[in-house]
């Protein structure tokens, strides 16, 4: 969103006009691939930007987003009764979610060696979820793996309201309510509803960047901090607290008045440390300092600058495979287009560098190239140029397109949960 430095500017068109930005809103530009970037350093005045606020104007988003993903439960539930799978077991018995589970009963220390000398460790896998399900299952009557289900679902609709807010705040309600919509409509947003930790790492990503994009440092470092004892990606909820702030300290037009300058820097301090934290104590409890990345080589994780994939994309070429590598190097050339497209339209620079780090891990990562697509589902800024358009088509136009993205989910959902590998 561009803006003047004293206010009175005006935000991206919507719906067909312009969204006239308050008078006494302080904004700093930051520079972005394509120009200067407003980035809101303070919050907007009035009860329409607090957190309540937020949530009120977010129940039309919420109600969506639980319609979209209630179709995926159902279609689900149906297919596995035509196969004989059970859809409760498929969202919460299979894969990550075990391996969860167990953290959550028995604590860290579990392996599994297998053939070739490749050791399994539970500690690849970050805490924070397993101690949600330890905590539940300890005060209601449910098991973890059950309690990984509450937690995913709870996490799940504060992920969308933290991506209303996101939305909401560069483009509009509209806009915000669309974006919420295609990010529970994606091809693998059927994890959204498993005892995985992607909703809970995303609802701790968005409202962090939220709460960069207000200029509410501290919350945005203890979001960014728990974030990173979610998951390994929670590097990028880091980066885009550090950079931004990085970038606005090192402005010399617009430097932040010593107050705000220290609540930046106490979110900068804390952002790092869930992180942090737990790679440490894996290289303490393992004996070395690159112990977490030994945890990960053990499962065949690592980075190769993206040789891995590339190889295995092209080699869904050779024989009647083709049609499965077109639609691989079709999606990864989608991605990219969507990010640069945010870049060349102004996005602001936390969610670029947030996206932009999340897409590099994912793309660079060696590993089960099966969990590419899961593992890029928390870059929801990726979808702002879609639902920005979305929001500028005609209502019944942006409800069929929103419906048909939502049953075509529902259904390769329940295709790939029924599947023998994992997602």
């Amino acid at each position: 969103m561009t803006g003047g430095s004293t206010g009175g500017g005006t935000g991206p068109a919507v719906g067909g006009g312009p969204v006239r930005m308050p008078d006494n809103w302080p904004v700093t530009e930051l520079a972005s691939p394509s120009g200067p970037t407003g980035i809101r350093t303070a919050p907007a005045p009035g009860p329409a930007r607090t957190a309540s606020g937020v949530l009120r104007r977010a129940a039309p988003a919420l109600l969506a987003y639980a319609a979209v993903r209630a179709l995926g439960v159902a279609v689900l539930a149906l297919w596995g009764t035509a196969t004989g799978k059970d859809a409760h077991h498929l969202l919460s018995g299979r894969w990550d979610a075990v391996w969860y589970s167990r953290i959550a009963e028995d604590g860290y220390g579990y392996t599994l060696p297998l053939p070739g000398g490749k050791v399994h460790s539970d500690l690849a896998f970050f805490p924070l979820l397993p101690w949600l399900e330890r905590a539940l299952s300890a005060v209601l009557p449910l098991s973890a793996a059950d309690a990984g289900l509450l937690v995913s679902a709870v996490a799940s609709l504060a992920a969308a309201a933290g991506i209303f807010a996101v939305g909401e705040r560069l483009h509009g309600r509209r806009a915000g309510v669309a974006l919420v919509v295609l990010w529970a409509a994606l091809p693998v947003g059927v994890v959204q509803s498993m005892a995985y930790s992607e909703s809970l790492f995303t609802a701790l990503a968005a409202w962090s960047l939220y709460a960069v994009l207000a200029g509410r440092w501290p919350a945005a470092g203890m979001c960014a901090a728990l974030a990173g004892l979610t998951r390994p990606v929670g590097a990028a909820v880091v980066a885009a607290v550090w950079v931004t702030a990085a970038v606005t300290l090192l402005r010399r037009d617009r430097r932040p008045e010593p107050p705000e300058r220290r609540r930046m820097l106490l979110g900068v301090a804390l952002a790092p440390l869930g992180w942090l934290g737990y790679v440490v104590w894996v290289g303490v409890r393992t004996g070395g300092p690159a112990g977490y990345l030994d945890v990960q080589g053990g499962w065949g994780n690592g980075f190769d600058g993206g040789v891995a994939f590339g190889s295995f994309v092209a080699g869904r070429f050779t024989g009647a495979a083709w049609p499965a590598g077109l639609g691989l190097l079709a999606g990864v050339v989608l991605v990219v287009w969507l990010y640069v497209a945010g870049a060349r339209r102004g996005q602001p620079l936390p969610l670029l560098v947030y996206s932009g780090t999340v897409l590099l891990l994912a793309l660079t990562a060696k590993g089960y190239f099966g969990s590419k697509p899961r593992l890029m589902l928390p870059a929801f800024p990726l979808l702002l140029p879609l639902a920005a358009a979305l929001a500028r088509a005609r209502p019944v136009r942006a409800a069929a397109t929103a419906g048909g993205l939502a049953l075509a989910a529902a259904c390769y959902g329940a295709f790939w949960l029924n599947g023998s590998g994992p997602p």
